[in-house]
């Protein structure tokens, strides 16, 4: 290594150790910032997102030559875009999140008001707190760093913020990603919930379906002169179970990815994990039918959530789902959402980049890995753009007394920063 080059590698150390140092000293901010986001109800539905917005807005507003605005859809689901310029052309880098949150359901279940935001051992507690207004708070403030020291990188750095993300983001990723030019980046990190030591490069398909099943009514005592529509949608419902046992042929990549992982992951993840990422799954989420006991019923409904590992397409299934189903007697089905696997090759710069970051901040080898649930990732790897997730371990997910660990907040910030100004200077 020249002198000139161990000069710059001093000073890039120096600069890497001041950023971690001003992260810590920033908790308090950054706690605050999470905290006033929790307290604003933006709950799907119906996704109201114009208070959260105004916020983002305000706390963007001091910052030099940077634009800030408001996307809208359909009202009152509202989107904010931001962006700055390095110093000089280069590289696009999209910080994405949502606003949006789950409902918060019983309210008289949570030990506190939902969006108290109140703070007990550590932790800080509300709907969203976890997904993910913690991670928007890690976002914004990675925004605002690079904002003030743009002379030390070049290309275009974008903060995009979707209202719409529990309701499968078509009003709000998928609607940028198709009228914002900043929000098709040349890769984009996403502070989505999951576990800042397994970062997620990829996600499983999806497809929704409904079946329904028509019979012929009579006495429950007159057995034989009807036809048991429950019975007719049972038999459906066995048919759609057996796509769990269709062979998968994943790449080999991704395979090696969720091998490699798996004694990090499945501890955060859970026992199984690993067999799941790379297996089809199918979930009856609700059954229906019926009128009375004593009565054989003419009408059942059932509806599934069906996941669809890396190397297997939407198209498979549906053409699997139509010889389970369609000639299948008293039976009747809708596919009512679909979307396909979705993955970002773990030699991209953008999982370097993030890799590099973890290992800095929390030490040791972090993993990539692949992730069960869905992200807005799927919207923006579908569209080519490389896409890493990685954010908070949530507790309590959806359910009462939500909570996120305050030191994570600035584990999260930390490891987003290192790696943003690390593929905006050396990628």
């Amino acid at each position: 290594m020249s002198m000139d080059e161990e000069t710059t590698a001093a000073h890039g150390s120096a600069t890497i150790a001041q950023l971690l140092q001003d992260v810590k000293c920033a908790k308090d901010n950054l706690v605050e910032l999470t905290r006033a986001l929790v307290r604003i109800p933006t709950e799907t539905p119906t996704s109201d997102t114009t208070e959260a917005v105004r916020l983002v807005a305000n706390e963007l507003a001091d910052l030099r030559d940077v634009e800030v605005r408001t996307i809208t859809a359909k009202e009152p689901i509202r989107n904010l875009v931001a962006k700055v310029h390095g110093s000089k052309p280069g590289k696009r880098l999209v910080l994405n999140g949502h606003l949006d949150t789950y409902p918060v359901g019983d309210a008289d279940s949570w030990s506190d008001d939902p969006f108290s935001a109140n703070i007990r051992e550590g932790r800080l507690y509300g709907r969203g707190s976890s997904d993910m207004k913690g991670g928007l708070a890690c976002l914004i403030y990675v925004f605002r760093t690079l904002a003030g020291m743009r002379d030390l990188w070049t290309g275009e750095l974008c903060l995009t913020l979707a209202g719409d993300e529990e309701t499968m983001g078509v009003l709000g990723s998928r609607y940028l990603l198709e009228t914002c030019v900043e929000a098709r980046g040349d890769a984009m990190l996403n502070a989505d919930v999951g576990s800042p030591k397994v970062p997620r490069i990829g996600e499983k398909g999806m497809i929704w379906i409904d079946v329904r099943a028509s019979g012929r009514p009579a006495h429950g005592a007159h057995v034989h002169m009807g036809e048991n529509a429950i019975d007719i949608l049972r038999t459906a419902m066995d048919a759609l179970s057996g796509l769990t046992s269709l062979h998968v042929n994943p790449p080999q990549e991704v395979a090696q990815t969720i091998n490699s992982a798996k004694p990090v992951s499945e501890p955060l993840g859970g026992a199984g994990e690993a067999e799941v990422l790379g297996s089809i799954t199918v979930n009856f989420g609700t059954i229906a039918g019926g009128h009375s006991a004593n009565l054989v019923p003419d009408w059942a409904k059932a509806s599934a959530d069906i996941r669809l590992p890396m190397g297997v397409s939407v198209a498979e299934i549906e053409k699997e789902i139509c010889r389970c189903l369609a000639l299948r007697p008293g039976i009747q089905f809708d596919i009512v959402r679909r979307y396909e696997p979705t993955w970002t090759s773990p030699s991209e710069p953008i999982v370097d980049a993030i890799l590099d970051a973890c290992g800095t901040v929390l030490g040791g080898a972090p993993r990539a890995n692949m992730r069960v649930g869905a992200s807005d990732a799927r919207l923006f790897r579908a569209e080519g753009i490389p896409s890493v997730v990685c954010g908070l371990t949530p507790h309590n997910l959806g359910g009462p007394d939500e909570y996120v660990d305050i030191s994570e907040l600035v584990d999260v910030t930390q490891i987003h920063l290192l790696a943003a100004l690390d593929y905006l200077t050396n990628r």
